[in-house]
């Protein structure tokens, strides 16, 4: 049973994490935009800190907030002013997009609901004793329920962010 202390500090930090990531996204400034990536990046880590996976939660300070969020800012920095704020999109399909959104996620929710093998075989990784070492295969192993195939598409997406950034910086 966990304390309520505890339990209260998990609760701050999951609500940092959705308040920020609103924020992020619905800011028109784009440096506010990155700050606020900053702290739900921050307030990750924090949360890697109370499940005790130190090692984690050092890596996504050290990795996300110190080296991605500084990358982020400085591309913002080479291909715009920093004071410029980005105009108001006016569009008149908000609603179709709004009603696209809705029923992405009704059909999401009943994929889920739908299946209750996917509840159980989501925790199957979970069930063994949770090393260090069994994280990282788990993190990045080929067999079933490891994820190495999803973090090289982000490692490419990331470098095709990079190469987009420096076209748009070199055509200005």
């Amino acid at each position: 049973m966990e304390s309520v202390g505890s339990i209260v500090m998990y609760g701050i930090i999951v609500a940092a994490i959705i308040v920020f990531s609103i924020l992020t996204v619905t800011t028109r400034r784009i440096l506010r935009a990155a700050t606020y990536l900053l702290f739900v990046l921050f307030a990750t880590a924090g949360l890697y800190f109370k499940l005790d996976y130190e090692f984690l939660g050092a890596v996504q300070i050290a990795v996300y907030a110190g080296g991605i969020v500084v990358l982020f800012v400085f591309s913002i920095l080479l291909t715009s002013k920093p004071g410029d704020s980005s105009a108001r999109l006016a569009s008149k399909k908000r609603v179709v997009g709004l009603i696209a959104a809705l029923m992405s996620l009704v059909v999401l929710g009943y994929a889920l609901v739908s299946r209750p093998e996917f509840w159980s075989t989501f925790s199957a990784p979970f069930t063994l004793d949770m090393t260090m070492n069994r994280l990282g295969e788990i993190l990045l192993g080929t067999e079933k329920y490891q994820y190495l195939l999803p973090f090289e598409a982000v490692s490419v997406l990331l470098l095709a962010c990079i190469i987009g950034g420096v076209v748009v910086a070199r055509k200005r």
